[in-house]
C-alpha cells in the first residue's frame, strides 16, 4: 500500500466536477486498485463514488492522505494525488 499526503489547492475545493473528473480516471485508469483519503480528523472513505468524495468536505487548504493499493501502486498514487492537487477551472479556458 502507497500513501501521499496531499493538499486541496482548488479554490471551490473538492466538489462535483472535480470528484467527477478524479472518479472517471479511478476507473478509467486504475479499475483493479482500491483508493481511500484519511482527512486530519480521521475520517477514512473509499473513493467508490462521487458521492463518497464529496461527503469528506476537501475545502481549499484541506490536508489529507490518499491510500492506494493495486498492481501499480506508484503510479496510481501519484495520478490520483495530482488531481486532488489541481487547481481546476470549469469551463476550462
Amino acid at each position: 500500500m502507497k500513501e501521499r499526503v496531499f493538499t486541496v489547492r482548488n479554490k471551490a475545493g473538492i466538489h462535483c466536477r472535480p470528484s467527477s473528473v478524479i472518479l472517471n480516471t479511478i476507473n478509467k485508469e486504475f479499475p483493479y486498485h482500491t483508493f481511500c483519503v484519511e482527512t486530519s480528523d480521521g475520517q477514512e472513505t473509499e473513493l467508490n463514488s462521487i458521492l463518497t468524495l464529496i461527503s469528506l468536505g476537501l475545502t481549499v487548504g484541506t490536508k489529507a492522505v490518499l491510500k492506494v493499493e493495486g498492481p501499480d501502486e506508484e503510479k496510481a498514487i501519484q495520478r490520483i494525488g495530482d488531481l486532488f492537487e489541481n487547481e481546476f477551472d470549469f469551463p476550462p479556458r
